[in-house]
């Protein structure tokens, strides 16, 4: 598997479609919620098994906090250390932007899985999209 930080539009369309097929098809999040107005501002990175994309992920920066979002793996490439892949690609990025500090909103059954790779619990629960998350923090 290989990790690529998006750098034309056919890596774009390739981690839309895996996005679009976890968010909206499998936990029905409205499209106008998932593709969002910081598509054009975010760095995106798509993950291929095989030259097929299986994996997505987007990174901006706030407020000098690096923000990861949009994490997700297609079903048939969960537990096989794809999401870990996908997170280690932005950590890299972030670091070589000079960003030491990450956040991310993680829906609450995905806890398990960011506490593992060093996020800390910084919220209360609330809802996004429907969905129950926390916000998550980690130095780097």
């Amino acid at each position: 598997m290989e990790v690529r930080k998006v750098s034309n539009e056919k890596e774009l369309s390739d981690a839309f479609l895996v996005r679009k097929t976890v968010f909206i098809g499998e936990q029905n999040v409205p499209e106008e919620e998932e593709i969002d107005q910081f598509e054009d501002e975010a760095a995106h990175f798509v993950l291929y098994q095989d030259e097929v994309p299986a994996g997505a992920g987007r990174f901006r920066v706030l407020d000098g906090v690096g923000k990861v979002e949009r994490i997700c793996v297609l079903k048939s490439q969960r537990g096989t250390g794809a999401g870990n892949a996908i997170m280690s690609k932005i950590e890299d990025y972030a670091k070589s932007q000079g960003i030491s500090a990450l956040k991310l909103n993680a829906q609450v059954h995905a806890i398990p899985f960011y506490s593992k790779l060093g996020y800390i619990v910084t919220s209360e629960e609330f809802l996004d999209a429907g969905i129950p998350h926390k916000t998550m923090k980690k130095n780097i």
